[in-house]
């Protein structure tokens, strides 16, 4: 294959030539060169007669060809099957072994559910901090697990079943109902197995944990007789939040997951007092409840008022929310109320009222209790609404305690699906629906005084997506109140990433922690283990051989999941009867928090596996589970063993699309992480989400963002490998045959290695204490300085002939530099760092460790670390940015040469930099001056904004002294001093840098700029041999890229043709024997035009220029 010309610029024809002649010589018969951005990128594509040549030359190919596409998706299919074929991870693990334990929890995913592209960032940060605690020498454990239970389970079967509720479930049968979720939790198994591979998620699935498993249910039984036996398991008649279509009660943790903004219409209702013609006004925002209404409640230190309203109606309201509800009232010949008395609200309390609904008013006839009356209670508060709120205590937990305190009716007009009951006039209605009616039939009966629309924050089913209602049932809890102390005491030892979450939102939740409503009026789920006697014993069951014990009709292979378990009864130790275990499930949170012991079946077996696995070193997953796993990790782990589960968390934040929206499947701006990863590959995915944000904020995905950090990095890693092995390989250079030798290594040699070391040290300090953007900056900063400046500066040092000493250098310097910054980076992109390793160190070194998942970490050698040099190299790198800002801000070409540029900074450079800083700016000279009054000039004026104020009439005064100063002097007190004092005829004040506008004024014949300390000043006169030499290499950059475009091969020789303006013509003749030998041209023909022409103005100049290829 002969390769094209991509671009022939920057090296000189005699050093092309002598590169030409190794490679022949060598039989190599093709290749490529050419400049993209502003690293030099060689690539070769190589063509030779023998893969080993001849076996007397001793050429061997030492390198793997590198194709130089940045699509890594297939490579990255190549290295996950290398990992697989010669089970790397499971080598990671077993070479540890002597190494102390690093224990991670994997948090268990639903295998029922897909994949979407969040559990690529967790999954990103769950790998990438046990790879890099491995290669640390730790042993670290990872096993994958799978949370298989719950509702999402049951609501995908009943969906596949076309069923709809409880009630069809158990017309359907419950057997063949809980055998069908069995199979249903492995529905995409494979895809996730395959997501993980793809992501690079290195856990143990051959042998996972799983939460439906014998094992791991009675592991939890044991917990549970645990927290039973310690009095803290109840069965309690409470409000709990509750979800009529999956029948159930949520734990608070759960409600915490799901509330929705909406619009809905509240209801400011007349409650008629008995035997007056007055009316208490009070507001609900659940009309829903109106006809369960059994008292009212006002704050008993609160005033109240009887108030004669502009309606015709004699209301009683709180005084401080008059004017809101009855201020619209008004017109303008009256006002909207006219207070008539005024009491505190403990006056109020027993005042009886007419019943709304005459069903309620019967059943607490029916109940012996008397009811609708006002009641008092300090959680009624000022903030909206009337100031009088209506209880019904089936129906609310404020409620519930207002109607114990009082010893109120207990009217429930809603049954367990969320209808409203016979006994009202909306039976059959959903609670939602029932709102608009019951508003219209008050509103009809001239009961209702206004329905204001409000936008509020309403619980939901995490679940389900129903709405919540709060119900009053039996529901079993785990007494959380009483462990509240530890809990706080045990999250105070975890080191939460970041801090704000784990001592602020979830330290304060846990101080107004509620008791956990653990169990679930539902069938797939973990059996609560508790057996009842009808003589009122209750029995907790810890184990399967203790059920066997108790049990007459046990069968020896039982299963623990409903309807088997149901069926088991045990002897009552009371009475002798039969027992029979309670209907309930247990909420699955509770499954996902055992994990860390019931994973290993303890206590039953591996006691000593899990005491040396607990707690975890490291847990990470996003922050909706904050109050989801994270909190039922710490709670069960307080319960039991009275201690933190694990000692450091990464709480993530939520995938988000470009604009910050969060992603849905109903907006379209969901992203399908499977053609994510098949567009970028994991290593780029991966690469962003450590690089993007912080990790705790949220994650914005887009295009843009992933190719741009794979470009930066990724991109930039790949071709300096490249680079590398081209050279290399020509050379036949073997790194194992030399080794660095300290002092004999150039400035930039000891530069690289110093910047590796401080790379080494910064990534490592970040990783060790979780600080991942920040080590993920380091690799970066190193990267563009191995590329963009060591590579493009030196690769002169590369075409030399021979193997020198410096040449030596060079590679060992470059391949050092790569191969441990591929060390440094691989537990962030574990793929393309494996793919470099297997080329650049196994493939020359059969001893190294198989994978470079096997290796080390590097370890930075501080005698290495030369911070002087690494200083003066970047004032040598400011001075650069800033000379190319100058030439920009001049209107002068980097082709066109410059006389000198003065530089004023901290220090004086070495020549050696100097010499870099001409060549990079194309300067003749640089010099060093402190004295920069004779290239700029500052001029200071007021800051009108920030001393108006201060000054006043003064600043007319300002204005003239801060034209009067002189600006190099006033400058130089503002950046030593931090301030510039004036004396005006009021006395000396002090301004600082906001106060004052500064202009900086060019001086003739230079162009400045300053920044960070240092001032850069070039010289913009150009003599007539600057322009004439600038006109040269714009004519040689021309024709090179005319080559390039005629497709010319890098060994062929031209002819050149010019027909321009005589001023072209004239340069072009007087520097024919430089153009000729740098663009490899026979001759240079003026006049006349052949070949392959194109037309140019350069620097005004009109010509047209033409090449043609000679044959010898």
């Amino acid at each position: 294959m002969i390769s094209k010309l991509r671009r022939f610029s920057c090296v000189k024809g005699n050093a092309y030539v002598s590169m030409l002649k190794r490679w022949f010589a060598n039989g190599f018969t093709a290749f490529v060169l050419f400049q993209g951005g502003s690293l030099f990128y060689c690539i070769l594509s190589l063509c030779v007669t023998d893969r080993l040549l001849q076996n007397q030359k001793g050429l061997i190919f030492v390198y793997k060809k590198v194709d130089t596409n940045l699509n890594f998706v297939q490579r990255e299919k190549e290295v996950e099957k290398f990992w697989d074929d010669n089970n790397i991870f499971e080598k990671s693990i077993d070479s540890r072994k002597k190494g102390e334990s690093y224990v991670f929890y994997d948090g268990p995913p639903t295998a029922n559910g897909k994949p979407h592209i969040g559990h690529v960032l967790t999954r990103a940060i769950k790998d990438m901090i046990p790879r890099y605690r491995a290669m640390k020498g730790y042993q670290v454990p990872r096993k994958a697990g799978w949370d298989t239970h719950g509702l999402p389970v049951e609501l995908e079967v009943e969906k596949m079943l076309g069923l709809d509720g409880k009630e069809q479930i158990e017309e359907y049968g419950l057997e063949p109902f809980i055998k069908k979720c069995k199979e249903s939790v492995w529905k995409y198994k494979g895809m996730w197995e395959d997501f993980s591979g793809t992501v690079g998620f290195w856990a143990d699935m051959e042998h996972p944990y799983v939460t439906y498993d014998n094992n791991f249910i009675e592991s939890e039984w044991w917990a549970l007789k645990q927290i039973y036996e310690k009095g803290l398991l109840y069965k309690g008649f409470k409000i709990v939040p509750y979800c009529p279509r999956c029948g159930t009660p949520l734990s608070s943790h759960e409600v915490a997951q799901g509330y929705k903004t909406v619009k809905e219409r509240s209801a400011i209702v007349r409650f008629k007092l008995v035997g007056k013609d007055e009316y208490f006004l009070a507001w609900t925002t659940t009309p829903w409840t109106l006809p369960s209404n059994v008292a009212l409640c006002v704050n008993p230190d609160e005033t109240y008022c009887k108030v004669e309203a502009a309606d015709g109606y004699t209301y009683i309201h709180a005084e401080a929310l008059l004017d809101n509800v009855l201020g619209k009232l008004a017109t303008e010949d009256k006002p909207a109320y006219k207070v008539l008395e005024t009491y505190k609200g403990k006056d109020l309390e027993y005042i009886e009222y007419e019943p709304l609904y005459e069903c309620a008013g019967e059943s607490a006839k029916k109940q012996g209790k008397k009811g609708h009356f006002v009641t008092c209670d300090s959680y009624v508060t000022m903030s909206d609404g009337t100031g009088i709120v209506h209880i019904a205590p089936a129906f609310g937990e404020d409620d519930s305690k207002v109607g114990k305190k009082y010893d109120l009716p207990f009217v429930q007009f809603v049954d367990g699906k969320g209808d409203m009951t016979a006994e009202t006039p909306y039976a059959g209605m959903f609670v939602k629906d029932a709102d608009p009616e019951v508003l219209k039939d008050l509103d009809k009966s001239g009961k209702l005084f206004a329905a204001p629309k409000f936008e509020h924050d309403y619980p939901h089913c995490w679940r389900c997506g129903s709405p919540l209602i709060y119900y009053a049932r039996d529901t079993w809890f785990i007494k959380m109140t009483d462990v509240k102390d530890r809990l706080i005491a045990n999250n105070d030892t975890i080191n939460w990433i970041p801090e704000s979450i784990g001592k602020g939102r979830f330290g304060d939740w846990l101080k107004n922690v509620q008791d956990w409503g653990i169990s679930r009026n539902r069938y797939w789920g973990t059996p609560l283990n508790i057996w009842e006697c009808e003589c009122g014993h209750r029995h907790s069951i810890g184990s399967i051989e203790e059920l066997k014990s108790m049990s007459d009709n046990c069968p020896d292979d039982i299963e623990l999941h409903r309807p088997y378990i149901d069926a088991v009864t045990i002897k009552c130790p009371e009475c002798g009867k039969q027992m029979h275990r309670v209907s309930e499930v247990i909420d699955c949170w509770f499954d996902s928090g055992s994990m860390p012991f019931a994973q290993h079946h303890y206590p039953f077996e591996n006691k000593e596996l899990f005491e040396s696995q607990f707690p975890a070193d490291f847990i990470s997953e996003a922050v909706d589970q904050t109050r989801g796993w994270f909190y039922s990790l710490l709670a069960i782990s307080t319960l039991i063993f009275d201690k933190a589960p694990y000692k450091n968390v990464i709480v993530l934040g939520l995938v988000q699309d470009e604009n910050g929206q969060k992603m849905s499947k109903s907006k379209g701006n969901a992203v399908d992480p499977f053609e994510a990863l098949a567009k970028y590959g994991a290593d780029a995915i991966r690469w962003y989400f450590y690089t993007n944000s912080a990790p705790w904020l949220p994650n914005k995905f887009h295009d843009k963002g992933v190719t741009e950090g794979q470009r930066k990095f990724m991109g930039t890693l790949w071709n300096t490998y490249a680079f590398y092995v081209l050279y290399a390989e020509i050379d036949q250079f073997d790194p194992t045959k030399h080794e660095i030798e300290y002092d004999k290594l150039s400035v930039m040699d000891k530069w690289l290695l110093s910047k590796m070391n401080s790379m080494i040290k910064a990534a490592d300090d970040n990783l060790n204490n979780y600080r991942i953007p920040e080590a993920a900056k380091a690799m970066q900063e190193f990267v563009d300085d191995l590329s963009n400046w060591y590579v493009r500066r030196g690769r002169e040092r590369y075409w030399a002939q021979g193997m020198s000493q410096d040449k030596i250098n060079a590679y060992m310097t470059l391949y050092t530099a790569i191969v441990t910054l591929c060390k440094c980076a691989a537990p962030m992109v574990p793929f393309i760092t494996e793919e470099i390793y297997q080329n650049l160190v196994r493939s020359v070194d059969k001893d190294a460790p198989e994978s470079i998942h096997l290796c080390d970490y590097p370890v930075c050698d501080e005698n290495m670390i030369d911070e002087k040099l690494e200083a003066d190299m970047e004032e040598v790198l400011e001075i650069v940015v800033l000379g190319r800002s100058a030439r920009n801000g001049a209107s002068l070409k980097n082709r066109q040469p410059l006389s000198v540029m003065y530089v004023a900074a901290d220090h004086p450079l070495d020549s050696y930099y100097i010499d870099i800083i001409r060549d990079e700016l194309n300067l003749k000279d640089v010099q060093f001056s402190n004295d920069v009054s004779a290239y700029i000039d500052y001029k200071f004026k007021p800051k009108l904004k920030t001393l108006g104020p201060k000054y006043g009439k003064q600043l007319g005064e300002i204005r003239t002294q801060l034209s009067q100063l002189d600006g190099h002097k006033a400058m130089g007190e503002l950046n030593e001093t931090g301030s510039l004092k004036l004396t005006l005829s009021s006395g000396e004040i002090a301004l600082d840098k906001d106060d004052v506008l500064i202009e900086s004024e060019q001086k003739e014949g230079f162009y400045t700029l300053s920044e960070n300390g240092v001032t850069v000043a070039i010289s913009t006169v150009l003599t007539p041999e600057l322009i004439e030499e600038g006109f040269v290499r714009e004519v040689i950059s021309k024709i090179q890229t005319m080559r390039k475009d005629a497709g010319f091969e890098v060994m062929d020789h031209i002819e050149v043709y010019e027909v321009g303006s005589d001023k072209i013509t004239d340069i072009i003749a007087k520097n024919a024997d430089q153009i000729k030998e740098e663009v490899l041209a026979q001759k240079i023909i003026i006049g006349s035009m052949q070949g392959h022409t194109a037309e140019w103005k350069i620097n005004g100049e009109d010509v047209t220029l033409g090449v043609a290829k000679v044959s010898f």
